[in-house]
Order: structure tokens, then C-alpha cells, then sequence
């Protein structure tokens, strides 16, 4: 997108902030619009536990969901920023300039399914915009009665913003320490014929991380309509575009394959040569939903979306030591220093695409009452690229940058074509019984067949898996009072199996699908205004690792066994928030003591998240927050040779709220890491295993105008 288009675009969706209010609905129809307003609110509804429309303490699984008010109040502008508030999340190659990628309960979400726009999957390789969704869900732990193919972490849910009932105008800018200015809008309200609703949303971003040198920009738009066909029937369309343009921040590997680095600079650049080139991405979504009610208590529902993401994807990427010895890969040489490759890979492509239909009613048989859902679901995922240019250009060191060629003969990027194709078809009922006042059955299941080809390698031509899965789900929920409730879950799962990495001695190779169980008994209440859960859970998958031959295996299992806990408080002078998990996370049945009973990698054993805010009885208008998270320390290998230090993370904010004629002004601030800490906030062992630094202090300051 060019400059004067980028721009263009904001400037108009900013004058239409002043343009002539629409009239408000007023029909009595199936409910179709988000009424909006400035209060904050905990979001206590997740469409993501069930197929059915239940409020998040009746559902018998652990969810957590961030609402468009929470995510203004803290300042939230990416995934990232809003998972760092619940401690089951952690990082999982999170690197700044990529994609954002997260582990729930200690399992990495699969960038293939396990993010979904409502409900619907879309790739997860850039950073998925915030600027048009109204709730971000969680739903941790086994779900693959709710989802089919997903990983034993769970799902998130983005869930896009619709039009709404009265005229929205609001307008938001930000600046961040290095620079980084953004700029967005966001619009809704009806049309002259009342049927007809609208939400335009669209942002622009200067990007200046905190990473000297990974900078970039961003553009968004997007659009939201709805029409009220009849009382009885409602069809919403959106439709989203994103580009964004960062150079990327490679992690550091440990020195000499056994210890951490010391005394790096988390605002080093490891990528930082003349010839880096940002990773470019586009991506855009058009979705469908039609909700037709058939009588007061039945209704059918069909959803769609199409997907596109396209990347060019440079880095002057770090990667071993041939200075020192024989070598060490992987691994950084005594004196920090690394090779670099001239790493290229042009015109990727992701264009998943899904559907669901479902019929969802109430009834009764005899004494018992029913809420059943049956329904049918597809989805396909077509990623192509071509071979990658990983052509070795010299080398530099983490201390001091040194300036190399790049690659010689000028190499590029092989030519693109399909290379893996996974369609997925399902059929899935539930039944939800209420047995007694007290007592309720949730009870379903779903059939999974998954047809997969891939070409790893274009000269030994493609192979293909077909096969079938039954992924039951049972659980008991009883009512202690009206308003707590304890329940017991059992759900069966499937994920992708995970791909061998370049370097190993099968890379490219797919290890096929990996079921997975869980068990989990867990609580959720309201005392008054504040909400609580707790969970304890176990979750078992085969565990899947590079052994010691440098083959990516799957042997064993990987035993999460944890507890949750969870309290929010959202009215009254003193908002706030705490999650804390408890983690024990173990390899197990591999034959192999190298692995029996090891911690497994970049989990923590305790992880807490607290924030606060409060209103100042003497200052109308003003509010003070503090965060606080604290994660215990992590294994950065299988064979648990090496630890990285847990670390307290501290911040601080405020915000004002003032009149400004007819016009709500919101100010806020905030520091991040307030005392500095040097942090490893991620470990991984994808790509031949890496550290990511955690932010250093960094600020921003916030005006939000709602008109």
C-alpha cells in the first residue's frame, strides 16, 4: 500500500467520526448489533466453550476473554499484549517483526488451527489485528470436540467487531519511546434504513521497536455490515485488510551449545546488516454468518470464512559458530560470535478456508431438558512456497555488530508452488441435559476425517495421509448455588503432528497426527462482583523431540499436570485482575534417561499475572494501575541441561478521563518493566533452539477521543 493510500485512509475514516449520526435500531429481531458504551466490563460470555450461547461460569471448561473495554482500559494493541495478563500463555518463538505465537498450559498453539476468527481458522504467521474485534477467547486445554484438529493448548478465538445499535465515533492515538506512532478509528451505527447496520474500523502504525533497527509500518482497514433480512433472520458480512513491513529479531542460541550469553542488550539487532530487508506480509479475511430462527426455540446458524496471507520473508539469520574448534551448531562461539545466513523465502502463501452449519434447539423428554447442537463443518489449508535461500554470508558477534556481504551469486527463492494441502470434514453433535435443577451433563462428540498431502522435498514427490478420529467429550456440572458451580471434564484431542526443522538430519519430514487426553475438575463463582475459577487439570500427548542423533522424533509422552486460578474484579473504584498456574511438566516413556521424568522445555513450574486499577475519590476523572508478572525458571533443552532464571516484571500506568465539549477524552500512560529487568522471556528449541529478551522499560502515551 502506498504512503498517500495508507494515510488516505485514516484521514477519511477520522472525518467520518464528525459526519450526520445514523438513526438507532429499533427492531425486535434476532439479536444483531453491540450496543456500545465507555464502562469497562469483564467479559463474562465466550462463544468458544460449547456450540451453545452459555455464560463462561456455566461451561464446564477454563476460558478467559478480553473484551473491547478491558483491552482500551490497558492499552492493549496486539495478542501479545493482551495474553501477557494470563498466566497459563507463555511466548513460543515470539519474535518482534514476525508472527506472534503462543503456548497455552505449557503446549504450543498450531499456527494451522489453533487460531480462529470466529471460530473459523486463519493462519497465525504475522500479527493478527485488534483493531476490529470486539473479544479476544481463550479456551485452554483439549478441544477437539469444540474444534477438531488443534493442539492440547487450546484455541483463541478473535471475535470481529459488528455494527452497533446507537452512533459509535471514536478515534485513538498513541506514541511509544522510540517513536512508534499510531493512529486509529473506529465507527458504527445504522443506515437510514434501519435493517442495514455498518462498523468501519482502520489503523496506521509507525513502527520503532525497542529493538534498535527492527522498525517498520502497518495499515489496516475493515468492514462490518449486517441486514435484518426479517424479524426471524440476520446475514453479517466483514471483510479485513492488513500490510505490514518489520525487519525481524532473531533470538541468541547459547554459547558453545551449553550456556547462556551474558551481558547482552535485549536492544540488540542481531539481524542488522546493509542488505536486511523487512519480512513483508499481506493478509485479509472475508467472512459470512446468516443466523436463522426457525421457531422460539430452534435456530440454524452457517459460518464462513476465506483467509489470505502472502509473506517475503528476508533475515540475515544467526545461526552457529564455525570460528571456534570444529564448530558449534547449535551454538554461539565463546567470544559471541555467530554465523549469518542470507535467509530468503518469497511469495509464501496460507489461503485456509472453513465453514460450519449447525442447528441448535431446546426441548424436553420427560423430566430431563435438553440443549442439543448437530452440525457439519469443512475446512482446507493450502500453504505453498518455494526452496528457500539459507546460503551462509559470514559472520558477527553479539557484542559487536560486524558488517558482511551478503550470500554471493545472488540467490533467490525457488519457485513457489502448493506444498501441503490438509482438508478436514466433520460431522459433531452435543447434548447438553439438565438432570436435575442442580445437575447438568454435557455430553459430545465429533467425527474428524483428515486428508493431508505435502511435498516436503519437490524431487521426492508428495506424500499422503488420509485417516478418521472420534473425539469425545464428557462432562458434569453442579450448582452449588446459583451463581458457583464445580464440574468434572474428560475430552479427547488430535493435533497436526509437529514437521522436523531445517538442520536435523529429517527435516521437512511430518510426523502425522498426535491425539492427546485431558482430565480436568474445576470451579467458577461470583462473590458479588468478583469473578473466580480454579482448575486442576492433566493433559498427556506423545511427545515429539530432536534426539540425540539430530532426528526429529516422536517417543514418549508429555505429561502437563497443573492448577489454575483466576479472580477479576471489573466495577467499583478498584478494578483488578490475578491468574496464576501452577505447572508440572514432564517427559515420560521414552525409553531414553536422558528424557524419563525432564522438565519439558520453556514451561515454567509457577507462573502469577496481577494487575489493578484505581479511581481516585479526590481526583474525578483520574485512575492509577500497576501490573505485576512473575515466572519461575525454565528449561531451555529436553535433556534439562540448562535453565534460564525466573524473573519479576514490574509496570505502572494512569489515565484521565475528561469532557471536552460533547466529546469523552480519555489520557493514559504507561511504563513496562519499570525497573529494567533483564529478562529471557522465551526459549524454544524451534529452529535449533533460541532465547528471545524480554522488553526493556519502555513508555507509551495514549489519547482516546469518543464523540
Amino acid at each position: 500500500m502506498k504512503p498517500v493510500l495508507q494515510y488516505s485512509l485514516l484521514a477519511c475514516a477520522v472525518a467520518q467520526a464528525f459526519a450526520v449520526p445514523a438513526h438507532a435500531q429499533t427492531t425486535d429481531a434476532i439479536p444483531s448489533v453491540v450496543v456500545s458504551g465507555s464502562k469497562w466490563t469483564v467479559s463474562d460470555r465466550a462463544s468458544i466453550g460449547g456450540f451453545a450461547d452459555m455464560a463462561i461460569v456455566d461451561t464446564p471448561v477454563s476460558i478467559s476473554a478480553f473484551s473491547r473495554e478491558q483491552m482500551q482500559d490497558l492499552s492493549i494493541r496486539s495478542a501479545t499484549d493482551a495474553l501477557a495478563y494470563d498466566a497459563s500463555v507463555g511466548d513460543a518463538y515470539n519474535a518482534v517483526g514476525y508472527a506472534e505465537q503462543f503456548s497455552v498450559r505449557g503446549f504450543m498453539l498450531n499456527p494451522n488451527s489453533g487460531y480462529r476468527k470466529d471460530g473459523i481458522v486463519i493462519s497465525a504467521d504475522t500479527q493478527i489485528p485488534l483493531e476490529n474485534k470486539e473479544r479476544l477467547e481463550l479456551l485452554k486445554g483439549v478441544a477437539g470436540m469444540q474444534a477438531g484438529l488443534a493442539a492440547p493448548g487450546g484455541i483463541l478465538n478473535f471475535v470481529t467487531k459488528r455494527p452497533t445499535s446507537s452512533d459509535l465515533r471514536s478515534v485513538t492515538v498513541e506514541a511509544r519511546e522510540r517513536g512508534t506512532l499510531y493512529g486509529a478509528v473506529d465507527l458504527g451505527g445504522r443506515f437510514e434504513d434501519k435493517r442495514f447496520g455498518y462498523r468501519v474500523n482502520a489503523a496506521a502504525e509507525r513502527l520503532r521497536s525497542y529493538v534498535d533497527g527492527a522498525d517498520g509500518k502497518r495499515q489496516f482497514v475493515s468492514g462490518a455490515f449486517d441486514w435484518q433480512i426479517s424479524p426471524d433472520a440476520l446475514l453479517q458480512l466483514d471483510a479485513d485488510f492488513q500490510h505490514k513491513e518489520q525487519v525481524t529479531a532473531p533470538g541468541y542460541q547459547l554459547i558453545r551449545g551449553v550456556e547462556l550469553p551474558r551481558g547482552v542488550n535485549p536492544k540488540t539487532l542481531l539481524n542488522a546488516q546493509p542488505w536486511t530487508k523487512p519480512v513483508d506480509t499481506d493478509s485479509a479475511n472475508f467472512g459470512l454468518r446468516f443466523d436463522y430462527r426457525l421457531n422460539a426455540d430452534w435456530r440454524a446458524t452457517v459460518t464462513a470464512n476465506k483467509h489470505w496471507f502472502k509473506r517475503d520473508d528476508y533475515t540475515a539469520f544467526p545461526y552457529g559458530c564455525s570460528n571456534e574448534g570444529d564448530g558449534y551448531y547449535p551454538g554461539y562461539c565463546s567470544n559471541g560470535d555467530y554465523d549469518v545466513y542470507d535467509y530468503q523465502s518469497v511469495g509464501e502463501r496460507r489461503t485456509p478456508f472453513g465453514v460450519q452449519a449447525q442447528v441448535q434447539g431446546r426441548f424436553a423428554t420427560g423430566a430431563l431438558r435438553h440443549v442439543l447442537t448437530a452440525g457439519i463443518g469443512y475446512a482446507e489449508r493450502h500453504n505453498s512456497w518455494g526452496d528457500y535461500v539459507y546460503d551462509y554470508a559470514g559472520y558477527s558477534n553479539i557484542y559487536q555488530n560486524l558488517v558482511v556481504d551478503p550470500a554471493p551469486g545472488n540467490p533467490s527463492t525457488g519457485p513457489v508452488s502448493e506444498r501441503f494441502t490438509e482438508r478436514e470434514r466433520s460431522l459433531f453433535v452435543q447434548d447438553i441435559l439438565t438432570l436435575t435443577p442442580d445437575l447438568t451433563l454435557h455430553a459430545g462428540l465429533r467425527y474428524t476425517r483428515i486428508d493431508s498431502t505435502q511435498t516436503p522435498e519437490l524431487a521426492l514427490g508428495p506424500t499422503s495421509n488420509k485417516d478418521s478420529w472420534l473425539l469425545p467429550s464428557a462432562s458434569l456440572v453442579y450448582g452449588i448455588t446459583p451463581r458457583w458451580n464445580v464440574y468434572g471434564t474428560v475430552a479427547y484431542g488430535l493435533q497436526s503432528g509437529g514437521v522436523a526443522e531445517m538442520e536435523t538430519t529429517n527435516q521437512n519430514q511430518d510426523l502425522g497426527p498426535n491425539r492427546s487426553k485431558q482430565f480436568e475438575l474445576g470451579t467458577k463463582g461470583n462473590f458479588g462482583d468478583v469473578a473466580l475459577s480454579a482448575a486442576l487439570f492433566q493433559i498427556s500427548t506423545g511427545l515429539e523431540y530432536v534426539n540425540a542423533a539430530n532426528t526429529f522424533v516422536r517417543n514418549g509422552k508429555q505429561m502437563h499436570r497443573g492448577f489454575e486460578l483466576a479472580a477479576q474484579r471489573g466495577s467499583g473504584a478498584l478494578t483488578y485482575g490475578a491468574t496464576l498456574m501452577a505447572l508440572r511438566a514432564k517427559q515420560q516413556d521414552t525409553g531414553n534417561a536422558l528424557y524419563d521424568g525432564k522438565r519439558v522445555t520453556n514451561v515454567p513450574e509457577l507462573k502469577t499475572t496481577l494487575w489493578a486499577d484505581y479511581a481516585l475519590p479526590m481526583v474525578p476523572g483520574l485512575k492509577l494501575s500497576g501490573q505485576w508478572q512473575y515466572a519461575g525458571k525454565k528449561s531451555f533443552d529436553p535433556q534439562n541441561t540448562v535453565y534460564v532464571p525466573g524473573y519479576h516484571v514490574f509496570g505502572l500506568g494512569a489515565a484521565y478521563g475528561m469532557k471536552m465539549g460533547a466529546t469523552n477524552v480519555t489520557l493514559r500512560a504507561r511504563v513496562d518493566n519499570l525497573f529494567d529487568k533483564f529478562y529471557w522471556r522465551d526459549v524454544t528449541q524451534q529452529l535449533g533452539g533460541y532465547l528471545l529478551p524480554g522488553a526493556p522499560r519502555t513508555f507509551r502515551v495514549s489519547a482516546q477521543f469518543d464523540f
